[in-house]
């Protein structure tokens, strides 16, 4: 049985943003298209594997890193759950407020 994908509402902003910065930046889309394949490329390796983020400092969310960026995702056994986006060039102190508490 494959498991189905979730993206919340903040994670599809996140990635909206960031597809639309490297638009912008670059004068095409080009580089959004590669990153957006890319990132979809991680996700169904999380698929088959779930544990193959890095745990994060809560107990059911893993981040899983892509380029500059880190996939803070949830599994279980029927979805994968993307919670968000994270650039890491970002400031970290700012991180705990993008990741869910149970």
């Amino acid at each position: 049985m494959a498991k189905e994908i979730i993206w919340s509402h903040k994670a599809k902003i996140k990635l909206y943003i960031i597809l639309e910065f490297y638009a912008n930046r670059n004068g095409n889309k080009k580089y959004s298209a590669k990153l957006y394949k890319r990132f979809n490329k991680e996700i169904k390796l999380v698929i088959k594997n779930p544990h193959l983020g890095i745990q994060s400092s809560q107990p059911n969310i893993r981040g899983l890193i892509v380029l500059d960026f880190i996939i803070f995702y949830e599994s279980n056994d029927a979805q994968i759950i993307i919670h968000t986006l994270w650039q890491t060039h970002q400031n970290p102190d700012k991180l705990s407020a993008e990741i869910p508490t149970d």
